[in-house]
């Protein structure tokens, strides 16, 4: 049998690979990946430009990985809907194997693929512990509440052990010919290195966990929301390529973190991201829409001085400043600061979380489509099992809180790291001569709040209860019609 591994940029491995390793034990394999202009055209490149740069160099290591196992990464260009079932035809393969997407436009891509290929095309389970949409309530409909889709995932869930890699894989068929592409460089697309990136990689991606195993994984339950330590793992970006699978991680966690605390904090937000992958699953107009129907048409201001000072990191807040920095320095910004940054965005500004989302997912090297519009919506108020609207992030104690002494906000607002730990914070609450002592000129060295914290509260809350209020009386209305009806 001759299979085509068709490899999609979401599982960029060779160990724990099922469409690869079932590839290999049933006869020829030909991995595949193709430059698609959907992400690999410049301008689409460019508009994403830290992914791509993590994305390229894990392509070069897996490319790396099958070499040493005796078979080569077929890199091909153009539209996939296009260029697979073309192949497919081309190289006689009987079938074409690939792991399952979540995101709307990827599950009509498959449909398109599935429609040229018929049983040929099949998917597999690999993104996630559980394929998405299998937990159900007892009425047979989708978790809305975290908690109980937690509960739920621990009575029905059995992840199974990871594969291992298959020890050698044969070489291309002899007959496989295509107009292959080099893998491009940064500079083919138009990209500069930005050297804050993680390196990419399979090898690279257990290097980070190995690591993080044996330095801070013991302390994930105190350490985890603290901005100033290095108390999370980073694999975040390497769960979204797949150079770690989300299996693995699972069974070195339960196996290597001996601090109960820690392991059941660690393993608990895995499943946060199985909760996000699967509503997504279940209702793919999240990323159009709230979740929460009654936030819809909610009256967010178009504030273009708020909106430029939020990105560029200039608010005047130090914790909102030094997350808008530290994204587009490293793209990443701390789970933490995400939530402050994201709350500052659309209670004090009461600006669209939409676009906020938009910006994160232009930057973020672990930009995942579900995981960041589960947090912009949690955060905002409006989404699946989201924080109460009234509850409104204060960035000063968020920040006296989860980062003490400064430390965070020193690294990423230089211009206030002689600012003494007290007033960091809050630097227009420090003494004039504070502030001269530390080099710090309001409105000229960093600037004044854009708002203030207090007005701005009572300002979303006035406008939240308003629309909220109208929208719920609007909601029990045309229940009520529905049932006179």
């Amino acid at each position: 049998m001759r299979t085509i591994v068709w490899y999609r940029g979401k599982d960029l491995r060779v160990a724990d690979h099922a469409p690869l390793t079932e590839a290999a034990e049933a006869g020829e394999v030909i991995p595949l990946f193709v430059l698609d202009p959907y992400f690999f055209a410049p301008e689409r490149a460019c508009a994403l430009p830290n992914r791509i740069q993590f994305l390229l160099a894990s392509l070069r290591s897996l490319e790396a990985n099958l070499a040493a196992k005796g078979s080569k990464l077929v890199v091909v260009a153009g539209k996939s809907v296009e260029v697979v079932p073309r192949l497919a035809r081309e190289w006689s393969a009987d079938r074409v194997v690939a792991h399952r997407w979540v995101e709307p436009f990827a599950r009509e891509r498959d449909e398109r693929v599935k429609a040229a290929l018929g049983d040929r095309f099949e998917l597999y389970e690999g993104e996630t512990l559980l394929r998405p949409g299998t937990l159900r309530t007892g009425a047979g409909k989708p978790y809305s509440v975290f908690s109980q889709f937690a509960r739920a995932f621990e009575k029905t869930a059995c992840v199974e052990a990871p594969l291992p890699a298959p020890k050698r894989l044969p070489p291309l068929p002899d007959n496989v010919r295509a107009d292959t592409v080099p893998i491009p460089a940064l500079s083919d697309l138009g990209l500069v290195e930005n050297p804050g990136i993680l390196p990419g990689g399979e090898r690279a991606a257990h290097e980070r966990l190995t690591r993080y195993l044996a330095k801070a994984a013991g302390r994930y339950a105190d350490d985890r929301n603290r901005m100033d330590l290095e108390g999370t793992s980073r694999l975040s970006t390497d769960l979204k390529f797949g150079t770690l699978s989300a299996r693995q991680l699972w069974q070195r966690v339960s196996r290597e973190v001996e601090d109960a605390r820690s392991q059941r904090a660690f393993l608990n937000e895995l499943v946060w991201r199985e909760f996000a992958h699967s509503t997504l699953w279940d209702r793919p107009e999240l990323l159009r829409e709230p979740f929460q129907p009654k936030w819809r048409g909610f009256p967010w201001r178009e504030e273009e001085h708020g909106w430029r000072a939020w990105l560029e990191g200039k608010t005047g807040y130090p914790v909102v400043d030094a997350a808008a920095r530290q994204l587009l320095a490293e793209g990443f910004v701390h789970n933490r600061a995400r939530m402050i940054a994201a709350s500052f965005l659309t209670k004090h500004l009461l600006i669209d979380f939409r676009r906020g989302e938009a910006h994160y997912m232009a930057h973020l090297t672990d930009g995942d489509w579900a995981q960041n519009d589960a947090g912009w919506q949690w955060s905002a108020g409006c989404g699946c099992d989201a924080q109460p609207y009234f509850r409104i992030f204060n960035p000063v104690s968020q920040g006296e809180t989860f980062d003490p002494e400064g430390d965070y906000v020193r690294r990423w607002v230089p211009e206030l790291a002689r600012v003494p730990a007290k007033f960091i914070h809050e630097p227009w609450g420090a003494p004039p001569e504070v502030l001269q002592a530390a080099g710090v000129r309001l409105g000229a060295t960093y600037p004044r709040p854009v708002v203030d914290h207090k007005l701005a509260r009572e300002r979303f809350l006035t406008v939240a209860k308003a629309h909220l209020g109208s929208a719920s009386s609007a909601a029990t209305d045309a229940s009520r019609q529905r049932t006179a009806r």
